[in-house]
């Protein structure tokens, strides 16, 4: 999301902000060279920034404590909230740091005690990065340093069937609601796993999707070996394969749209965790065993994003192109009241 002298394009949020600033009588100043941070002057006087998809709505508190998976899971399982079992661990050099023997071996004993497969994820980062779905002891060992390299903090995860869902609460509102299905390519008889990657990256990049999967990651490399296949291997006409097992947009994922049917059911659940949360606007990340339009006990949350990236939801058209833009509209002129 980073602005180039070469394309002259600038984020989502830059642009919209512009836009949204000359109809609503605020000046939006943006930094010029790489265009990801700004400035939100309003007639009262009142200055509010952004940088990313990070927006002056949140408090700082709040917005920390939700970047943190370990923390904010802690506060809603103490709240009754149903999240998915979990622990964290450390990276060897930070156990020893801070004096600890959560390490690696007692990750492994935790994940057979939940059962493999387990998910391991980096507890600060965001946008799926480093997220794995492991099956052995050797990938287990193997994932987990991979990710201390990245981040000291490594939660363990019980793994969860279901449909993949994404909330976005704008205060007592629910501003867009979309299922997430993970990054999967559909066989032509004809094209290899690679070629058809690559189609699906040009594709993605017509859409304006600007982040999206890389095809060094080694997750996918993984996947294929684990169905006996490789980058190489010709998929059979209409044939469906997964792979990657985490459904982030950001890391090639694609959605559908469910904002108009949302069961109630889950419209309170999204709105009430925001506000216990501390948040106003917040992204809520749910797996549910069966869908959305119906409740159901079986649920858990994910996590939560304090500042969801809509670049991908307003990718899927002009009707969330529009959502998007009335979303911010609301945020900027809520901003200029606080």
């Amino acid at each position: 999301m980073k602005k180039t002298k070469k394309s002259g394009q600038q984020p989502l949020l830059a642009d919209l902000f512009i836009k949204i600033g000359k109809k609503i009588g605020v000046t939006v100043f943006v930094e010029k060279e790489w265009g990801v941070v700004g400035q939100l002057s309003y007639s009262n006087g009142i200055k509010k920034y952004f940088r990313g998809t990070t927006v002056d709505i949140n408090t700082m508190g709040a917005s920390e404590i939700a970047r943190d998976k370990d923390y904010s899971k802690i506060f809603m399982d103490k709240m009754g909230y149903r999240v998915i079992p979990w622990k964290k661990f450390y990276s060897n050099s930070w156990a020893q740091k801070i004096k600890s023997n959560q390490t690696i071996d007692k990750a492994f004993a935790y994940a057979i005690k939940l059962g493999l497969p387990v998910f391991l994820k980096p507890n600060s980062k965001s946008q799926g990065v480093g997220v794995t779905k492991v099956y052995t002891k050797t990938e287990f060992y193997k994932v987990f340093y991979s990710i201390s390299r990245i981040d000291n903090v490594i939660l363990v995860e019980k793994t969860i069937a279901g449909k993949d869902y994404r909330v976005v609460v704008l205060d007592d509102e629910i501003i867009s609601a979309y299922e997430r299905i993970p990054l999967m390519v559909t066989g032509t008889g004809k094209l290899s796993v690679i070629q058809l990657l690559k189609r699906k990256q040009r594709e993605f990049k017509k859409a304006g999707r600007e982040k999206t999967f890389t095809l060094d990651d080694p997750r996918l490399k993984a996947v294929l070996q684990r169905q006996r296949m490789t980058f190489d291997s010709v998929i059979s006409k209409d044939q469906t394969v997964q792979l990657l097992y985490n459904a982030n947009l950001s890391s090639g994922g694609t959605s559908f749209d469910v904002t108009e049917k949302v069961h109630p059911f889950y419209k309170d659940l999204a709105i009430r965790l925001t506000k216990d949360m501390g948040l106003r606007m917040c992204g809520v990340d749910m797996i549910i065993e069966g869908d959305i339009f119906s409740p159901t006990e079986q649920y858990y949350i994910i996590e939560i994003n304090s500042a969801p990236g809509l670049d991908h939801y307003a990718a899927l058209g002009k009707k969330q192109q529009g959502i998007v833009e009335q979303l911010y509209t609301k945020v900027l002129i809520a901003m200029g009241k606080m």
